[in-house]
């Protein structure tokens, strides 16, 4: 009878951790390849939702569950010309890092090193975030796939070339025919529309009435 009390109680104390496991979530930033975007959620409520860019071709960011092992406000990459990595937040040993860029130009598309870049205003809220809740309550999640956006040009470049593929298979081009002007029946490339008065090519004044009809 003791034994089963025992294992009753330990059976209701290893629930209630569990439950309050759940309960603290934490912080979650999940960080999606494919559409270059971070979802940053505490205790399961949505706080902000960011472009990002992550790491080019050749320097993938590598995908997983990661823990944060380090933060740093100010860190220069000693790997890379000492580029600035403003609001750190380490979650690999190889160096890969959350941080601030100032190219956000091409946020939304891959072209990091191998971090996950943000804007220097959002990396400092998220460096703030992690602070104010812990690293040991934090955890980054990346998925996705980079390469699916990679590979894609933009639409002004592709329109370009499929002109070109089309010009270089021997497809002439559409001439299309210019709008809105009329000939002239003197032939004089100045044509005005009618009723307009200009120079007569006798001499004089020339008035343009109209069609009699």
């Amino acid at each position: 009878m003791r034994a089963a009390t025992a294992l009753l109680v330990a059976l209701c104390v290893a629930g209630a951790g569990v439950g309050a496991n759940e309960a603290r979530a934490g912080i979650l930033i999940r960080v999606d390849k494919t559409t270059q975007r971070m979802t940053v959620t505490r205790d399961g409520q949505t706080l902000y939702d960011w472009p990002v860019s992550t790491g080019m071709a050749g320097y993938s960011t590598p995908r997983g569950a990661f823990s944060p092992s380090r933060m740093a406000v100010d860190y220069r990459s000693r790997e890379w010309d000492d580029a600035p990595m403003p609001h750190a937040i380490f979650f690999t040993g190889r160096g890969h890092a959350i941080h601030g860029s100032s190219h956000t130009g091409r946020l939304g598309t891959p072209a990091s090193h191998g971090c996950v870049r943000l804007a220097p205003g959002k990396a400092a809220m998220l460096y703030a975030l992690v602070r104010a809740e812990g690293m040991g309550n934090t955890r980054v999640v990346i998925g996705g796939d980079e390469t699916a956006i990679a590979g894609r040009a933009a639409p002004r470049r592709e329109a370009r070339a499929r002109r070109e593929r089309l010009d270089r298979d021997g497809f002439t081009p559409v001439v299309r025919a210019a709008r809105g002007r009329g000939s002239d029946p003197w032939g004089d490339d100045g044509w005005r529309p009618v009723g307009a008065t200009y120079p007569s090519p006798y001499g004089g004044t020339y008035y343009s009435y109209g069609s009699p009809y």
